[in-house]
């Protein structure tokens, strides 16, 4: 740690690359405040970093709202020096059909890109002043399933996340006045809880023949965050394996 403790607020902490991501910082004396539907996992909670854990849904504006206003009543007169937005949504039907563009209820995009594409938009621009205080980072999961046709995400999930990567780039310029990065990270296939056993049929497309680590994922979107990378900004690492390159 150079100077001052650092502080990430991160959003979809309570498993998966979130939950990975936050042990990353944590493992670095990050000063942790975090956002989920559910509550963080029991032993988590003796993590003395993880300071903040705020249970919201942030497609919903409302929560959004409280969510930001708490966050920085918590930071009070400090800065922040990296946003993760994790949180994300990806519909499934109960029989494992992959809903595309004609099937699936139209009201359903529009929950996916309230929490995948506005709410890291509202984040960026609630935080933008305590950023701007941290000379900070911002950091946006999205997907390979936002550059090429996914055999088993939807398609509202597919083109959210294609939405976001674009919203990288936009705010990467506009932030960049304000001496903030903002960057993306584009998991593959990652062994989480929303990985099947059909996922299997995917490893002979990756070149690395294996599936990603959360830890993996949690690594880059740390490294993005840190002075070594402090000339990179509207770029996307892809932790795929090599899978994207198909």
């Amino acid at each position: 740690m150079d100077g001052e403790r650092k502080t990430v607020i991160l959003t979809g902490a309570s498993r998966g690359i979130g939950h990975a991501t936050v042990k990353r910082f944590s493992e670095a004396g990050w000063r942790i405040v975090t956002c989920s539907r559910e509550a963080v996992p029991e032993e988590c909670k003796r993590d003395p970093n993880w300071s903040h854990h705020l249970t919201a849904d942030l497609s919903v504006a409302a929560e959004l709202d409280r969510f930001i206003a708490e966050s920085l009543a918590i930071l009070g007169a400090g800065p922040l020096h990296a946003l993760v937005n994790n949180a994300a949504h990806s519909p499934k039907t109960a029989f494992k059909e992959r809903l595309g563009c004609l099937n699936g209820d139209v009201e359903g995009w529009r929950e996916v890109f309230e929490l995948n594409v506005f709410a890291p938009l509202a984040l960026a621009r609630g935080f933008a002043q305590v950023l701007h205080r941290g000379q900070g980072s911002i950091v946006n999961i999205t997907s390979i399933a936002g550059h090429a046709i996914h055999p088993f995400a939807s398609s509202a999930y597919s083109t959210s996340k294609a939405a976001l990567s674009a919203l990288t780039r936009e705010l990467a310029v506009e932030f960049a006045a304000l001496g903030v990065r903002v960057n993306a990270v584009a998991p593959g296939e990652i062994e989480t809880a929303m990985i099947g056993p059909e996922y299997d049929a995917l490893i002979p497309r990756i070149p690395m023949h294996r599936l990603g680590r959360p830890e993996e994922v949690a690594a880059a979107v740390f490294q993005l965050c840190g002075a070594d990378f402090g000339y990179v900004t509207g770029t996307e690492i892809f932790v795929t394996g090599g899978q994207h390159l198909y």
